[in-house]
């Protein structure tokens, strides 16, 4: 469910970009006087304002302007994979939208360490602030944004507050979506590795996978589960304990990449050829997914998307803010997509 806000109407800078076939910050150094742009472009620029009659006034100029506006990126991700991807994305955004972007790393774990981190982070000059997971999910690091006044986006956060502004996938579809796969290869014995219990999203792709075995008519309480927290360490210790079982599961569902490749690692420690014995799936197909052999039947989560999404997002909140207008659309949803590769078959005949 979307629900959409918008400033008073208006012609923006991006509107001038598109049609002019040039970047924010090249409108912006055409309105501010800047001597760094060629002269056919500059032309160009001044007809296309012309044309759509484009008013630019001092709060459109200062958020327009590449050297005036700081997104921060605040990030936590046990994930290098994932997280290599979201700074891709980011960074992409902000070169798109001429504007500076800001990372600062969050070290701790508990409230207070998060809170400390945003509070010095939010006495900089950032402007607005990105939150990748597990930031986007931590009430701390929220509540000291607010109380400074700085606008956030969170992203890959599995149920966002009212108002706040946010960008995700849904969990509960894309689980759905490689339990079937595996439930339609014929496995009946399905162990899941949960991702960390601080994370909706963690919980949304468990009750997606109970979900689709509920609806195969199996009993979900069967299934063995292990607990992950969404590293590479943890995967292997998760997939050590279902594999020292009498009764081996045909297939493991982990929770994202780093834990399947972890699993798929210990399977071929204990000589178990995947996917002849044992198929593997994980989520959010990072660049981990194909670095593994087999590579990994995965779900898509177009990170790198959401992260040039979130820019976006946070620049038009900052111009709504500033009295010009912008599409604040607070919440969007992106289409996941099942992967298939070589980690997944039917199962072995049980001897």
């Amino acid at each position: 469910m979307r629900s959409t806000r918008r400033g008073q109407g208006g012609i923006t800078v991006q509107d001038v970009a598109r049609e002019a076939g040039v970047s924010a910050m090249t409108v912006s150094r055409v309105v501010n006087g800047g001597t760094n742009v060629r002269e056919s472009t500059r032309v160009a620029v001044l007809e296309t304002i012309d044309k759509l009659q484009y008013k630019p006034n001092a709060a459109a100029r200062t958020l327009a302007a590449g050297d005036a506006t700081q997104i921060g990126l605040l990030y936590s991700n046990p994930s290098a994979a994932y997280l290599s991807q979201f700074l891709i994305g980011a960074l992409a955004g902000a070169r798109r939208a001429g504007c500076h972007l800001v990372l600062e790393p969050c070290e701790g774990d508990s409230a207070e360490e998060q809170a400390e981190a945003t509070r010095i982070f939010a006495s900089t000059q950032v402007q607005g602030v990105i939150l990748p997971p597990p930031l986007s999910e931590s009430a701390a690091v929220r509540a000291e944004l607010e109380a400074a006044g700085i606008p956030a986006v969170a992203v890959a956060m599995g149920r966002p507050s009212p108002g706040s502004l946010s960008v995700r996938i849904d969990d509960f579809d894309g689980a759905v979506a490689v339990t079937q796969h595996l439930l339609d290869l014929g496995h009946t014995d399905i162990a899941f590795i949960r991702g960390h219990p601080n994370q909706v999203a963690s919980a949304e792709r468990y009750r997606g996978f109970t979900w689709a075995i509920e609806r195969a008519g199996l009993d979900p309480a069967a299934m063995q589960v292990e607990q992950g927290f969404f590293t590479f360490r943890s995967g292997m210790t998760a997939a050590e304990s279902i594999l020292a079982r009498e009764r081996r599961p045909t297939a493991i569902f982990a929770s994202n990449d780093d834990m399947a490749a972890a699993a798929v690692g210990v399977a071929h420690r204990l000589g178990l050829q995947v996917p002849r014995d044992l198929s593997i799936v994980g989520f959010d197909d990072t660049a981990l997914a194909t670095n593994v052999w087999p590579e990994l039947t995965t779900v898509r989560q177009p990170i790198a998307r959401m992260a040039e999404m979130a820019v976006t997002m946070l620049l038009n909140r900052l111009r709504t803010r500033g009295g010009v207008a912008g599409d604040d659309t607070l919440e969007h949803i992106l289409p996941h997509e099942l992967i298939l590769r070589e980690s997944t078959a039917p199962p072995p005949p049980r001897r």
